[in-house]
């Protein structure tokens, strides 16, 4: 048996171009559900603490559906997850889960990232964002 690198994912990690877009369909929906709870003019008045509700209602649903279901809504829209690094398929433990959100709304860490494209925050969860066509494969 082989062994990729310790700088290599064992299998191919999802491209930046769609996690971006899976993060702006995200940032969207909590837009969307944070100006449907406190109304358009209170979000766009000045010093509204409305974009700051959307950061943690970000958190939150990015969070809480990557622990039970593998991805946010944008990544399973976009047709990603995040599945342990190793390869084998469990549910991540809320912890690693609200953690690796936590980082990512810190922006940083998905900038600094490994040569086998896992960001900072995959790293600390020890997680992959792949495609729903490289998930099929591990689960054979």
């Amino acid at each position: 048996m082989s062994h990729a690198p310790a700088d290599r994912s064992p299998f191919p990690t999802a491209s930046w171009g769609r996690r971006i877009v899976a993060l702006l369909v995200d940032w969207l929906i909590c837009t969307l559900a944070v100006i449907a709870f406190v109304g358009l003019e209170a979000y766009g008045e000045p010093g509204s603490v409305a974009s700051a509700m959307v950061l943690v209602v970000y958190v939150v649903e990015s969070g809480v559906l990557t622990w039970l279901a593998g991805g946010s809504i944008g990544k399973l829209l976009t047709g990603l997850c995040v599945v342990p690094a190793d390869g084998r398929l469990r549910r991540l433990s809320p912890v690693r889960a609200f953690g690796r959100q936590l980082l990512v709304a810190l922006v940083i860490p998905p900038l600094v990232f490994r040569n086998d494209g896992r960001g900072l925050h995959d790293v600390f969860a020890g997680t992959s964002t792949v495609t729903f066509a490289t998930l099929r494969t591990l689960v054979k």
